[in-house]
This record gives C-alpha cells, structure tokens and sequence, in this order.
C-alpha cells in the first residue's frame, strides 16, 4: 500500500513538474517574441492581434475569428513588403543640397527615339525648342534618310536601318543602335526619350549631379504600379518567370556610365536584340530588365519625368520649371497636355512646348513680346 502510494505521488510530482517546464518555456517564448517584435518596430501589430483575439474569444467565436486576425495581420505584413520593394526615389532636383559630382548637359547622352514618318509632325518642334539648345548633346535616332534633318543637325542624325514597324523587334532595334552610340561617345550619362517628349535640360543636370556617374544608377518612372511579371525563356524549352521595375521609355529615362558599361554582355553588339526575345518584351522593359532582373541594381523613381500615360493637367505653371520631362497625347479620350496659359493658344500649340520654351527660354527670337518682358 505504501509502495503504491509513493508511486503515485511520484508520478503527481513528475506531471506537475512537466507543466511548471512547460508553462516556462512558454512565459520565455512569449517575452522573446515581444522582444523581437518591439525591435522590428511591430508591436502595435503584435498589441492589436492579441486584443483581436480576446474580443473574439468574448465572442464565443475564438477559431474563426481569430483566423480572421492572423489573415489580416500578414496582409499588413505583404503591404509592408510591397512598400519596401518599390523602387527608391530620386534626390529632387530642386534641393540645396551640394551635388555628388560637377557635370554639364555635355556630359549627357540625349538619344530621341523617332520614326521617318513623324519627322515633320513631332521632330521638327522638337528641333525648333528645346533640341535648338542641345544640339551637341542630341542623337537622333530613326529609321530612315532625311537630308533636311541632317542639314540642322548633322552627324547627330543616325539611321538605325531598323524597321518602321512600332513592334517589340524594332523598337528594341533602335534601343541597341542607340546603346552602342552612347558608348561609343564616351559621355557620362545616358539618357533616352521619345519625339513626343520636351528635355529641360537644366532641370536634368542637377538631377543626375546628385549621383557620380561612376556608381550604378537607373533613374526614371515606372508607368505601372507594380512589377512586371514576364517569362524568360532559358533555352531547351525551359523557362521562369521573373519580375521588376522598369522606368518607362515614354517618360525618358538615365542610366550611369558605370551601369552601361555592367550592362554590355547583355547589350551591346547584338546581344540586346537576343536578351530581348528572351523576355518578348519592348525595349524600355529589356532595359529594366537587364538592371534589375539580371545586375541586381534596382530602379531609382523620379517624379519628374512625364509621358503621355499619366494625367498631364496635373502639372501645374508653376511647377513646370522644375520637371525634366513633359509630354503630350491622349488620355481617357481627352487632350493630354500640360494645363497652362502660355505664348500661344492650344490652336497655334496643340502640345504646349513652344508656350513651355518661352516660359524657361523668354529670349527666344520667335517668342511673343509680351512672355520676354
């Protein structure tokens, strides 16, 4: 009998020593679990799931609600990661503050992408603003012999001999020729926009002075608000899907000297007409993903470039100045252009570059009096 009863208050003492272990462990975890979460800066998280789970356990619907609280806990957690995963914003380039390297607009490798047969309706006012202050700085990138082109800006007139078609295949055609030109030039910066784009080019100097050349930099604006998704194809009929930002070429976009030259076993030659079949996707998206997909170096965003797919009658006058890129076109059915009373009417300046020109050039001999005084 006492045998037994020994046996018994062992067996209690070894039960109750396994709980008080066990309610230990679970009291350490706990604070640790607190720990981590005040060092992660999610306390408030980790504070609102628990009296989440105590409001549903009052509710007499602990289970079900409480797999409500731990979906919306890591919803927050994947919006967090989206934001984290958005590409950088550019230093302004209204800001004080001294710039990383000294350049000047001849530093700068402006390539315009265009096509034969909008040479008189979008290159001609190009070349009549602001193209007539950057002549040195201009290439010309098209798809066909114009001698009244190279007549007002020579050598910087490149026929690519690529197609006239607006295909994936010729764009990505223009893209390479203009790469090997940049290259070749030996400038700092490499800068791509389209023929229906105006370049302040004092507004993209101080811009691209914030960053050394020689650093890896890939500036622009996405026109989506999320990555792309794409397949990229490896060869023996395998492929993976990939994704990343690119800035977009209807914005215009910059890329360091020292990235460009990273860039060349995928680029240069060739080899980017093949990187981009490998992706089927445009020239400005081959771009993209050759920086971020294939270099790992991640998009820097900049407000300050504009293309035709974003509400251009949000740029005021009087930040007109500041921006580096404008545009023009359609959108939503409606004229896109930039909302301004300026030189001209929208009747004489459907686009509003020359009313923009006389606005940050007044000395302009073809600009009305009344804009010079």
């Amino acid at each position: 009998m006492l045998k037994t009863y020994d046996r018994k208050a062992l067996l209690s003492l070894a039960g109750a020593t396994v709980t008080c272990l066990a309610l230990l462990l679970f009291l350490l975890q706990h604070q640790r679990i607190q720990t981590d979460g005040m060092q992660n800066g999610s306390e408030t998280d980790l504070r609102s799931l628990q009296s989440l789970g105590e409001s549903e356990a009052d509710n007499g619907a602990q289970t079900e609600n409480g797999k409500k609280g731990f979906s919306a806990y890591f919803s927050k957690l994947t919006r967090r990661r989206r934001d984290a995963e958005k590409p950088s914003e550019a230093s302004g380039a209204t800001t004080d503050a001294p710039p990383a390297e000294d350049i000047s607009a001849d530093d700068i490798f402006i390539a315009v992408k265009t096509t034969k047969k909008f040479h008189r309706s979008r290159l001609d006012l190009l070349l009549d603003t602001w193209v007539s202050r950057n002549m040195q700085q201009t290439y010309i990138f098209t798809d066909g012999e114009d001698e009244e082109l190279k007549k007002k800006i020579g050598s910087h007139a490149i026929n690519t001999n690529c197609s006239a078609a607006h295909s994936r295949q010729a764009l990505s055609c223009k893209m390479a020729v203009e790469y090997d030109k940049y290259i070749e030039s030996g400038k700092k910066w490499f800068c791509h926009v389209d023929d229906d784009n105006y370049v302040n080019t004092k507004t993209l100097v101080k811009l691209l002075s914030n960053y050394p050349h020689t650093q890896d930099m890939y500036i622009g604006k996405p026109s989506l608000d999320r990555p792309i998704e794409a397949t990229e194809r490896l060869g023996d009929n395998k492929m993976r899907p990939v994704n990343f930002w690119f800035a977009t070429g209807g914005a215009g976009f910059c890329v360091s000297r020292g990235l460009a030259l990273k860039m060349s076993p995928w680029a240069s030659g060739g080899h980017f007409m093949n990187t981009a079949e490998k992706i089927r996707l445009p020239d400005d998206c081959t771009i993209g993903y050759i920086i971020e997909s294939v270099l790992g170096v991640p998009l820097t965003r900049s407000s300050l470039f504009h293309s035709h797919l974003e509400n251009l009658q949000q740029v005021s006058k009087s930040e007109v100045h500041k921006q580096i890129t404008l545009s023009y076109g359609m959108f939503e059915n409606k004229r896109n252009i930039i909302n301004m009373k300026g030189a001209f009417s929208v009747e004489e300046d459907p686009s509003r570059f020359k009313s923009v020109h006389c606005l940050l050039y007044p000395d302009t001999p073809w600009c009305p009096p009344q804009v010079t005084n």
